[in-house]
């Protein structure tokens, strides 16, 4: 449980955590009110008492309350945003908490441009190497690739459903709630585990022209077909028409300069220790802004 309170009511977050201690019984209706959980083994009530801004800041590592800039977005990963937008509100009587949570409901357009093109981008850069790799031998490679490229695929759904993906732990159950999952499943699922690279490599194509279909239904850019031939090889890529044609309609000064590939913080670092550390994704900024003065 936690209970919020706004920015101007800070001083009565010690008075109320002392409350609770105080007040709270030990158990209500059978059930243990103060008890160990794994990440915290003492006997205690685990009621977090927090203001909207701190609670807030505590999972994404920057303040929703001031203007975020597109960098600011580009830190933040889908797993962070849920842990402050999809909890149930049980009673509110907040000021700061419904507009929090409805700036942090999807990406800013230019934004969304970006990562997708930065998604549309891995794509292409690694789908031929299902095929060249199992070509020379390496199946075991092969398998790895097109079984990645099917993980890369399932967040480009979410972003396209304007979703937050959570962590690996759910985003496959949470995937089978996405409209396009019903057209996805079977695709991806031979993408991953086919035996022949063949099978593999027609399974992420197939899933990839589900997604620009919708894309295309969105209204933003979709040039088709999704895949075409890895130039006069026996293997298919994604168009890098697809991520151009997104990156055409960008006009955020801060996003024309960064380059394509980079995306959110979660497309390309894959580190737990990075990614669920609010002060160290807000700490890669500088790498953005290094990256951008480089282009």
């Amino acid at each position: 449980m936690t209970l919020l309170v706004d920015g101007p009511d800070h001083p009565a977050v010690p008075r109320i955590r002392e409350l609770l201690e105080r007040e709270l019984p030990d158990s209500y209706r059978g059930h243990p009110v103060r008890f160990p959980v794994t990440w915290d083994g003492s006997v205690s009530h685990k009621v977090e008492v927090e203001t909207v801004t701190g609670f807030a800041a505590s999972r994404l590592g920057l303040d929703p309350t001031e203007e975020l800039t597109s960098l600011d977005w580009l830190i933040l990963t889908g797993q962070s945003v849920l842990e402050v937008i999809a909890g149930p509100v049980f009673f509110d009587q907040t000021d700061e908490l419904a507009a929090v949570r409805s700036v942090l409901r999807w990406y800013p357009p230019d934004v969304e441009l970006y990562v997708l093109a930065a998604g549309w981008q891995k794509l292409s850069q690694e789908m031929p190497m299902v095929g060249r790799t199992a070509d020379r031998g390496d199946e075991l490679g092969s398998r790895l690739l097109s079984a990645k490229l099917a993980d890369d695929l399932i967040w480009l759904a979410f972003t396209l459903a304007r979703q937050w993906a959570p962590y690996r732990k759910w985003r496959g159950t949470a995937f089978q709630a996405l409209g396009v999952a019903a057209d996805l499943t079977a695709p991806l699922a031979a993408a991953a585990t086919a035996p022949g690279w063949r099978v593999r490599e027609s399974g992420l194509a197939e899933a990839c022209e589900v997604l620009l279909g919708v894309q295309r239904a969105l209204g933003l850019p979709a040039p088709a077909p999704a895949v075409i031939r890895f130039f006069d090889r026996p293997y298919r890529a994604v168009d890098e028409a697809v991520q151009e044609a997104l990156q055409a309609e960008i006009t955020d000064p801060q996003l024309i300069r960064l380059p394509a590939f980079i995306g959110s913080v979660e497309q390309w670092a894959d580190s737990v220790d990075v990614v669920s550390w609010p002060d160290r994704r807000s700490a890669l900024q500088d790498a953005y802004r290094a990256w951008a003065n480089l282009s």
